[in-house]
């Protein structure tokens, strides 16, 4: 009771945070929120507008293709002060990383450029109380570098968490989870599109 269901399948072109192989994982990120709060660049209001807008921009900005420097300026704009990305991994005795977006961005940017990777979206399903907002976002991921634009090399699901406040967006965390043989996407959240990687 009091929470809207929504779900809006295939058809948003960009890239998602993350796919087996691509992370160069590091130690872990912090943890809490610190005692200061971090400044944050002011977003295009295009950008937060809505749950679509945030979700479509946090993909584009680290979208492009093979040699092109991805904006971290509009990336750290799409999060909240004290926003963590979260991937999954079995090298880290949790598994899992926390990062803050500035930990993502030294990590993981020039790799981004590296292999132009990309991703579309194949599903999302979204949650919504009062001013939180839940989305699931099922994605496949491309890389450009070998020759393979138009063929996936991985598929995941990113979980992303949204305050609205302020007459914006903000992004909590982005957690997420690749496919693998022993962890199959469900079929509800695949939207009827695409198949895993060969």
């Amino acid at each position: 009771m009091g929470r809207e269901r929504v779900r809006t399948e295939a058809g948003i072109a960009g890239v998602a945070l993350a796919a087996a192989g691509l992370l160069l994982l590091g130690p872990s990120g912090l943890n809490g929120q610190g005692t200061s709060i971090p400044d944050v660049p002011d977003a295009d209001p295009a950008d937060v507008s809505s749950v679509d807008a945030i979700i479509t921009a946090l993909y584009d900005v680290i979208s492009g293709p093979v040699g092109e420097e991805r904006d971290f300026d509009r990336f750290r704009s799409l999060f909240s002060p004290h926003g963590r990305l979260l991937p999954t991994t079995s090298g880290s005795p949790t598994g899992y990383v926390i990062w803050t977006p500035e930990q993502y961005w030294e990590q993981n940017a020039a790799a981004l450029a590296q292999i132009g990777f990309t991703e579309s979206e194949l599903s999302r399903e979204v949650d919504r109380f009062g001013l939180l907002t839940q989305v699931f976002s099922t994605y496949e991921a491309y890389r450009q570098d070998e020759g393979e634009a138009a063929t996936p090399f991985a598929r995941g699901i990113n979980s992303i968490q949204l305050v609205e406040h302020g007459g914006r967006f903000w992004i909590l965390t982005v957690a997420w989870d690749s496919e693998r043989p022993d962890n199959p996407i469900p079929n509800r959240y695949l939207g009827g599109g695409g198949s895993p990687p060969a």
